[in-house]
């Protein structure tokens, strides 16, 4: 997800997107601990995904943009 496409979605979508990518990295933390993971690239695709939400939602909490 880029932060363009974070920015079109509402605050409760980008609410669920957010809980929708703990529970990914959740799930390939355990892949990777037990070497089930095929793409190791996803981990930090997902904490920059997690991030880019976050950035997002903070500053709309700030009325930046």
């Amino acid at each position: 997800m880029k932060a363009k496409d974070a920015r079109l979605l509402g605050d409760e979508e980008l609410k669920k997107k957010l809980n929708e990518t703990h529970r990914q990295m959740l799930d390939l933390r355990f892949k990777a601990a037990t070497k089930q993971i095929k793409n190791h690239r996803e981990i930090p695709q997902g904490r920059h995904d997690i991030a880019r939400i976050k950035t997002v939602q903070r500053e709309r909490e700030l009325g930046i943009r």
